[in-house]
């Protein structure tokens, strides 16, 4: 039996998909607060110029760079779809799993997809710096790499709740040159309100994203990208899916139900919205699950306008949002604590072609079946990735239940060797 398909660098994907062209009704635009300055006039000084096109384009295929084909090829794309045999006999479950393998890259997770080409772009562009916010460290860790790739510096705002037990990650953004600030920070003015509230607030990814906003607006040699949830960030990471695709041809099968961890939902999307695309385009018949954590079940949230950051720097966007400004406690699967998603995956879950599952706030479950996956795959998955693998787990066993033979494919967006410490306080390993 087969059990992984991967790619050769010449059939590596050459263009993103966009699937805006492709929605079930127009796409929101973002919109601007009635009372202040136009958050929307002041996007150019806020992203990369390339970017900002992106983010707006009604192209359905947008050719990808070759320089950044090359740094793609570098970083270890294309990347493997396993068969998940051992766990299926685990199981005992008719069903069969599929799981991609974005933690083989250099920083271990799928946001070097999008690094590598903001922080190509912001070097075509004439930019110096990059600046950006970072949940699990993941992003931070990925723009560190790309922007060091560049020749860019990088200056990462951390949620300073993980900040303050990921040390080897913060080593390792370090490593690759980065300035790395816990969040809220006493470095900028936004920033300095609420530290001297509390220099130990435990911060968010909106709080952190207005830091980083700020810092590069106050610089003209600087510039922020963006690690989720934009219209771009979620093309970029598409290169997944398209991968996918081909390798289930190879494998000669075809997915009844794709599932990711979702927070703001660049690796979800990355991995579901070609699917997504079959679905909308071909009538294909696909069960989409977001798998999320209680303290941030966004999705669950009201389809409304909101800001993206906690100062309301941003524009407002329709999504599926808690509100920008609530309060959410840290789990170690801190990537998935965001209050809002994608306005693009918002619009499809609202329409009812995504479903979500929210798990309770302690993630024993969550870290039980993953442990259960580490010891038939072998494989680490992120504490974030444990949530794709966990609801895969769940799905396997309803199928073992009904009896019913479903393909599963799920996404391990990135590996958990820098994160064994949240795996060690749920778990209590000793």
């Amino acid at each position: 039996m087969n059990t992984m398909v991967n790619l050769i660098s010449k059939d590596i994907p050459t263009r993103w998909y966009n699937i805006i062209p492709d929605l079930p009704e127009p796409l929101p635009p973002p919109m601007d607060p009635k009372e202040g300055p136009s958050r929307i006039q002041n996007l150019p000084n806020l992203m990369i110029g390339e970017c900002l096109k992106q983010e707006f384009s009604q192209e359905n295929w947008m050719d990808i760079p070759g320089g950044i084909l090359d740094l793609f090829m570098k970083a270890g794309r294309p990347r493997p779809l396993f068969r998940a045999t051992n766990l299926e006999k685990r199981l005992n479950t008719p069903a069969k799993l599929y799981y991609k393998s974005e933690f083989f890259s250099p920083t271990g997770s799928h946001k070097v997809n999008t690094a590598l080409a903001q922080c190509w772009y912001a070097k075509q562009q004439g930019f110096e710096r990059v600046t950006t916010e970072t949940g699990a460290g993941q992003w931070g860790t990925a723009l560190a790499y790309a922007a060091a790739i560049a020749g860019l510096k990088c200056t990462v705002y951390w949620v300073r709740s993980v900040y303050n037990w990921k040390k080897d990650r913060l080593y390792l953004m370090k490593l690759f040159g980065a300035d790395v600030h816990a969040s809220p920070s006493p470095v900028t003015e936004f920033g300095k309100t609420l530290y001297d509230k509390n220099p130990n607030h435990n911060g968010s990814l909106g709080i952190a994203i207005s830091e980083g906003l700020e810092d590069s607006q106050n610089d003209p040699k600087a510039t922020y990208a963006l690690g989720s949830v934009l219209n771009h960030v979620l093309m970029h990471q598409t290169i997944i899916g398209l991968e996918t695709q081909k390798q289930f041809e190879i494998f000669d099968d075809y997915p009844d139900v794709v599932i990711s961890c979702l927070g703001g939902g660049s690796n979800f999307g990355g991995f579901a919205i070609p699917f997504l695309g079959d679905v909308l385009k071909k009538g294909k018949k696909i069960k989409f699950i977001a798998a999320q954590s209680q303290v941030a079940p966004n999705l669950q949230g009201k389809y409304e306008y909101d800001f993206a950051d906690y100062a309301e720097i941003t524009p407002m966007l329709k999504m599926c949002t808690l509100g920008h400004r609530t309060d959410m406690e840290p789990i170690k699967g801190d990537g998935l604590r965001y209050h809002g998603s994608s306005p693009i995956l918002s619009l499809l879950r609202h329409k009812g072609y995504i479903d979500t599952v929210a798990y309770p706030k302690d993630e024993k479950h969550v870290f039980e079946n993953t442990k259960m996956f580490i010891e038939a795959e072998g494989w680490l998955p992120a504490p974030e990735s444990a949530y794709s693998v966990c609801c895969a787990i769940d799905e396997a066993l309803k199928c073992k239940d009904s009896g019913e033979k479903k393909v599963i494919a799920f996404n391990i967006s990135g590996h958990g060797f820098l994160d064994l410490p949240g795996y060690q306080a749920v778990l209590g390993l000793k």
